[in-house]
């Protein structure tokens, strides 16, 4: 099902919309088939205006199984249309899943328009001749149901043709059976008159320019390189598998023309180490992981802000604790991102709001990292990472530079010494003539870096790191307002993917005539030096994440505002109803 998704976005794209996914599947390896548990799913919302979220309410479900019904029926809006395979809502199935009749004939659906389809016996009636086996055949589900699906919204599948011509080229009889399968369902659709209409959405007006699909993931991996590429230095990711992080070292690793090098550590320390030593070296070094691996990484992470050296931490957030629920997103590193280091080890945090947003702050984090001579964590989470939309290429002449600059004299060379306005210490790369200098955890003497126990320099060294980091807030653009410039009734406040969700509430509240406003930020640390005078234009401030109000303690501490929280911790993004429905109730308190 997620490859059905995807393709289906692809198409979606290819045909001019607008799009947003949420992708959600179980975390084991091989889930038991046909529970609860086991269901694999993929949202896509499609319009020809602009979209924030991947929608509260499908129009259309499709249930491969009983399961995959009863996970998602409760999302279904009254007369949405079920498409059902009927063979396999057999009675072990229904067991499975927990039910104690058939959904299918007990008219517990007759609030919605069900369709039953012989999707297995359609598909091997197509592929009959074929010379596979059953369970091949079987496989060939998903691609009858995408070109069932393509029909009644109207896609091309040329682009699905192409891609599973790429993808099977070596197995032409694989080939012959999927693209068959897909034209069955496709011509299924066309031909039988089972269904009274089909769908047609229109192109979205958008911006002119070249555009693609594109994941959270993916995008971060391509702003990494790119970054890389604008400071004309090497890309090294030292890194340990980790749902859902993994995909940014799968990415990266295909990237090795544009002088990145990928190096898959034994565990979640040699990677984030083995980045430290690359920025020792001079790369442009990074690690990736979720909120487990930041755990592991947080000795080594201090080591690097002791060191100051520019690392770039990206932390693809998941349902904690613990192993917690490893594909489901969340926001409750926030605060470890902040103090999850012994002693005072402050960096930069910033947090990316959309898929395509992931491109921008990768590069912006290692804007800062060299610019700043710090660690800095990206935050981004599963919702992100999995999701997808629309990206418009940027013109990259128009980025900002990443400039680079290693210290090659050893006059009066001092390793600690202090730009006036950063604050940032030189970069000097090992091997350079006359510039040996000491690094290691120890604490180091001011200017030298030679061990030093002096209570005030320990004190000294501290504070010069801390408004190091402070300073960044200088160069921060004044933080935008959708809605009331001078303030009203109330402000939304949110970070990470919260974004589109809230965004759309604010939205809809607004039509409705209410004094709604909201503020995102992208910046965590520093927090941007507006926030407290405009968050103080409105009668109410209400901060929106999905943790327990990690933000909101924050807020109240840093301005004195009694901010009110909302919160949900479920592994999935927040409804725009849920939203709408919590600010209704914060105007009427």
């Amino acid at each position: 099902m997620q490859l059905v998704g995807t393709q289906f976005t692809s198409e979606s794209a290819l045909a001019g919309n607008d799009i947003a996914t949420v992708p959600d599947f179980p975390a084991e390896i091989r889930a038991p088939a046909g529970t609860l548990a086991g269901v694999s799913s993929f949202q896509v919302n499609i319009s020809s205006s602009e979209i924030f979220t991947a929608g509260d309410e499908p129009n259309v479900l499709v249930a491969m199984n009983p399961a995959a019904l009863k996970a998602n029926i409760g999302d279904l809006s009254p007369n949405a249309v079920i498409i059902a395979d009927r063979e396999s809502f057999t009675d072990a199935n229904l067991k499975r899943a927990g039910y104690t009749s058939n959904p299918l004939t007990d008219h517990s659906l007759d609030k919605f328009q069900v369709f039953e389809v012989d999707v297995t016996k359609l598909t091997t009636l197509a592929l009959q001749g074929t010379g596979l086996s059953n369970r091949q055949v079987v496989r060939c589900r998903n691609m009858f149901v995408l070109g069932l699906i393509s029909w009644l919204y109207q896609r091309p599948i040329e682009s699905t043709v192409s891609w599973l011509e790429s993808r099977f080229k070596k197995t032409p009889e694989v080939l012959d059976a999927n693209i068959r399968a897909l034209k069955a369902g496709y011509n299924y659709g066309e031909t039988t008159e089972l269904f009274a209409s089909g769908y047609k959405v229109p192109p979205a007006k958008i911006a002119p320019g070249v555009y693609r699909n594109i994941t959270g993931n993916s995008a971060t991996a391509i702003g990494f390189t790119v970054a890389a590429q604008k400071a004309g230095r090497p890309l090294f990711l030292g890194s340990y598998p980790i749902t859902p992080a993994s995909d940014i070292l799968h990415e990266l690793s295909g990237y090795k023309n544009y002088n990145v090098y990928t190096f898959q550590a034994e565990d979640e320390i040699a990677g984030v180490c083995s980045a430290i030593g690359a920025a020792f070296g001079g790369a442009i070094a990074i690690t990736t992981t979720s909120g487990p691996g930041v755990n592991l990484k947080a000795e080594a992470i201090g080591l690097a802000v002791k060191v100051e050296l520019p690392l770039v931490i990206t932390d693809v957030q998941r349902a904690g604790p613990s192993t917690g629920m490893p594909t489901k997103p969340e926001q409750a590193d926030l605060l470890m991102a902040l103090f999850g280091r012994h002693g005072e080890a402050p960096l930069p945090i910033i947090a990316a709001s959309t898929p395509a947003d992931c491109f921008e702050c990768a590069y912006e984090a290692v804007r800062i990292a060299v610019k700043y001579m710090t660690p800095v964590i990206l935050l981004t989470d599963g919702a992100l990472a999995n999701g997808a939309e629309p990206w418009l290429l940027p013109d990259l002449s128009k980025l900002p530079p990443i400039k680079v600059e290693f210290a090659t004299n050893p006059d009066g060379f001092m390793p600690y010494a202090r730009d006036e306005e950063t604050l940032s210490r030189p970069w000097a790369v090992p091997g350079t003539p006359g510039l040996m200098h000491r690094v290691g955890g120890l604490t180091g003497e001011h200017l030298t870096g030679n061990v030093s126990y002096s209570p005030s320099n320990h004190e000294m060294m501290i504070r010069l790191r801390a408004r190091k980091i402070a300073g960044i807030a200088r160069e921060m653009k004044p933080l935008e307002i959708f809605g009331d410039q001078e303030g009203g009734d109330i402000v939304v406040l949110g970070w990470g993917s919260t974004f589109g969700p809230i965004r759309e509430a604010v939205k809809q509240t607004r039509a409705a005539g209410k004094k709604v406003s909201h503020i995102h930020l992208r910046y965590l640390n520093p927090l941007p030096k507006d926030l407290g005078e405009k968050l103080r234009r409105f009668k109410k401030a209400m901060v929106a994440e999905m943790n327990l109000g990690q933000l909101l303690k924050l807020v109240r501490a840093d301005y004195l505002i009694d901010a009110i929280g909302c919160n949900k911790v479920q592994g999935r993004p927040f409804k725009v109803s849920e939203l709408v429905s919590r600010i209704s109730r914060a105007l009427e308190d």
